[in-house]
């Protein structure tokens, strides 16, 4: 164990990894460390993961956010799901909804019952039979109690690293403007000691965390961790970003379009709407996949489009010596099903839980750095599964993906579920059951048998069970606000003159 006693943190490089780490430390552990972060004005953020999962909502009540502050800051819209177009085939469609889909028992998963269902000709789409699916459908959303919907937000990732400033530096975080030119480490140990920044100014600490995008400055440039390499799994390297005029109002999802060499997306807030279109530079040129993507735009562009290269992969260590990766600095998936600012906060909430006080323990490092990996990797599998499952054929990157080997662990889930509609996952996986499932039947993966627990009710029975859900769903949606209604009682942003509908 290292004998240096950890009080100052500091943070390099702000964003909404900085930021959310600035909160969380100085909220949770404020009183017992100083805590510094490094940025500077000229460098932006990327600003790509403006759409969240529901684990942010229990990230936010840990630091005291409140909520309606929080989105006005932020032009925040809800989302309870996101929208497929044109993945299994062209002009397909499916929902990977945020809620529990019908009743399970303790034998087996609901979609059971409802594949001796469709083995009987009924019991209608996989959806239907899930409370946030139906409002995404019907554009309808509330916060209450009575149904109780399990939802994200959309926010404006420049906003939202702002509006964290603003609450971390209110609870003691000190900012410093500079660009760092130099990282200084220990001749004896190795370890990070200081940040020297153009202007002179030396920053001293005991831990660092690094946020600094993907060039990981710290982590890659100074104490050269290495990197593992998923482009073969996903083969996506680049993304076109720009913000339009709205057209119509927010709807309650993003919306995920593949195109001939990947997809496109639309994240609806308040004031704009978001639009991204990532892309495999190695099947589509930036040149064609600008004109296609401004092509596709719904409403004006509020500025040029800004390309975004990135690299699948992940750090080898999210933890070396006395630094700590954040963010892009440690991995990076792609923005598909919106897990990255998710695997900050996870990041954040095991380093807290792990913090090393009386200095850095080598096995509490070793487990830092093996829950980060597997967390990492099961993410890394559930978007594969995208790519993997398809019938499309209709160009070169889409046949690719189809034929593509994929991770072991990846392979024996899609058997799994091919040979017998089972889906295995551990208890602390992100992604649940009912998640695999739809993604798995919305691909066009259908299972070859299923479990026979269906068969233990009789058709009519099984048909007033499916019948009664299904009603029961359908009268809570009847009973919600349309989501741009919720939204202007509730939580109304201020909006621009210049970007109004």
């Amino acid at each position: 164990m290292s004998d240096l006693k950890i009080r100052k943190v500091v943070i390099a490089g702000g964003g909404t990894a900085g930021w959310l780490a600035a909160a969380a430390l100085s909220k949770q552990l404020g009183t017992l460390l100083d805590i510094e972060l490094v940025e500077s004005d000229a460098i932006g953020t990327v600003g790509v993961g403006e759409s969240t999962i529901p684990t942010i909502c229990s990230f936010h009540a840990l630091l005291g956010i409140d909520e309606v502050e929080f989105i006005r800051a932020t032009q925040a819209t809800f989302k309870l799901g996101i929208e497929f177009e044109n993945w299994g085939r062209q002009d397909d469609r499916y929902v990977h909804g945020f809620g529990q889909i019908g009743k399970p028992n303790w034998m087996g998963e609901f979609h059971q019952f409802w594949l001796h269902a469709k083995s009987l000709g009924f019991g209608g789409d996989i959806g239907d039979y899930c409370l946030e699916t139906q409002a995404l459908a019907a554009k309808k959303f509330a916060t209450s109690d009575k149904p109780v919907l399990n939802y994200a937000y959309h926010l404006d990732a420049t906003r939202y690293a702002q509006f964290l400033r603003k609450h971390s530096e209110a609870r003691g975080v000190v900012r410093t403007e500079g660009k760092i030119s130099q990282v200084r480490t220990s001749n004896e140990s190795g370890n990070i000691e200081s940040l020297v920044l153009d202007n002179g100014r030396v920053v001293e600490g005991d831990l660092f965390i690094d946020c600094t995008g993907f060039r990981a400055l710290l982590m890659a440039e100074t104490l050269q961790c290495g990197f593992e390499d998923w482009q073969h799994w996903l083969p996506t390297d680049r993304a076109l970003a720009v913000q339009s005029k709205p057209v119509a109002p927010a709807r309650p999802n993003t919306r995920a379009i593949a195109h001939g060499a990947g997809w496109r997306w639309q994240i609806p807030l308040q004031s704009r709407m978001g639009n991204g279109m990532v892309y495999s530079s190695e099947y589509q040129s930036e040149d064609a996949a600008r004109r296609q993507f401004l092509r596709d735009i719904d409403g004006e562009p509020l500025f040029e489009p800004r390309l975004i290269p990135y690299r699948a992969g992940r750090r080898e260590k999210a933890w070396e010596k006395n630094c700590i990766a954040l963010g892009l600095s440690s991995g990076f998936v792609e923005p598909l099903e919106s897990t990255s600012i998710h695997l900050i906060q996870i990041g954040i909430t095991r380093l807290m839980q792990l913090f090393p006080f009386d200095g850095v323990a080598p096995k509490l490092r070793e487990r830092f750095n093996e829950q980060s990996r597997e967390e990492l990797e099961k993410v890394r599998d559930f978007v594969v599964l995208h790519y993997k499952l398809t019938d499309r054929d209709d160009s070169e990157f889409w046949r690719y993906c189809k034929n593509m080997p994929v991770p072991d662990s990846l392979a024996e889930r899609i058997e799994l579920f091919r040979e017998s509609a089972h889906v295995h996952r551990n208890a602390d996986e992100l992604f649940r059951t009912d998640s695999w499932v739809q993604v798995m039947l919305g691909q066009r993966l259908y299972p070859q048998t299923y479990h026979p627990m269906g068969r233990l009710m009789s058709e009519d029975q099984l048909r007033q069970a499916l019948g009664g859900l299904k009603n029961n769903i359908q009268r809570a949606v009847d009973k919600l606000p349309g989501h741009a209604e919720f939204i202007r009682r509730y939580c109304p942003a201020e909006i621009p003159a210049d970007v109004e509908a």
